[in-house]
């Protein structure tokens, strides 16, 4: 591994301590896409070989079949305890949404309510700054309310590796270990470490996925690169945005906005 890359992985374990001895309970979102599980072979890195908190997925039901095949396999594998949480049905969610930002909106619901039944005070989630303008503005240890509202203008200083993680009752913390990685980091770290992923990232009769979603707002982008090292050469290169495949984020100019206002991770 060079340098960059130990340092970046010396950062997230660092984190993921402070997480776990400072806030309790504690749970990992897991998407089961690239980020996530590489934030997870870090898990049993900083805590040798376990990991010592439940792992998340919110689930839609619409996650692609290939997802939820992976899942099970490291479940197996790497002895997880691995909660499925449902999420609220679409018929719930704000009608005055689009469609695909009322689709992506269940997941949001969903954490409220995994909040409201298991009362954790912190949840690791896998997002990185570079995805998406607004995640740019994001703190390591983000204080939210109970309904998950974020306020942006209003983030603790974080210097020097000192992060806030005591707030009033009734927030909680989201905790955000690679924040700091970009895509091709991960990917890097990815193939050094030689993390496991689905396979739905390799490209399939000229089509592969950047960002797994759900199957109904998820879809591939066009892409030769069918292994690690293609990848990391079309990263290297290419203007496509990496959440080009969500189709929430091209439905109205501030769709993202509205939902990382609500709670999004």
């Amino acid at each position: 591994m060079n340098s960059y890359l130990r340092d970046l992985e010396s950062e997230t374990i660092y984190i993921l301590r402070e997480a776990y001895n400072r806030v309790h309970p504690l749970a990992m979102l897991w998407s089961i896409g690239k980020d996530s599980t590489a934030l997870l072979w870090m898990v049993r890195k900083a805590f040798f070989g376990r990991v010592p908190f439940p792992v998340v997925l919110l689930d839609t039901g619409m996650e692609l079949p290939e997802v939820y095949e992976f899942r099970d396999r490291l479940i197996e594998e790497w002895g997880l305890e691995c909660i499925t949480h449902p999420c609220p049905p679409e018929a719930e969610m704000d009608p005055t949404l689009p469609p695909a930002t009322r689709a992506a909106m269940r997941k949001t619901e969903g954490l409220k309510t995994l909040l409201e039944d298991k009362k954790y005070k912190g949840i690791i989630a896998g997002i990185r700054r570079d995805e998406q303008g607004l995640r740019a503005k994001e703190r390591v240890f983000s204080p939210r309310s109970f309904d998950g509202a974020w306020d942006f203008k209003d983030q603790p200083a974080e210097f020097w590796g000192q992060y806030k993680t005591e707030f009033p009752e009734g927030m909680h913390l989201r905790i955000h270990p690679i924040l700091q990685w970009t895509e091709l980091d991960i990917w890097r770290y990815t193939q050094d470490q030689d993390i496991p992923c689905c396979d739905l990232y390799f490209a399939r009769d000229g089509k592969r996925y950047r960002s797994l979603g759900e199957k109904n707002i998820t879809f591939p982008v066009v892409s030769e690169a069918s292994n690690i090292d293609e990848i990391i050469a079309e990263l290297e290169t290419t203007n496509t945005s990496e959440r080009a495949g969500r189709s929430m984020d091209k439905e109205t100019e501030d769709s993202f906005e509205k939902l990382r206002s609500r709670g999004y991770m």
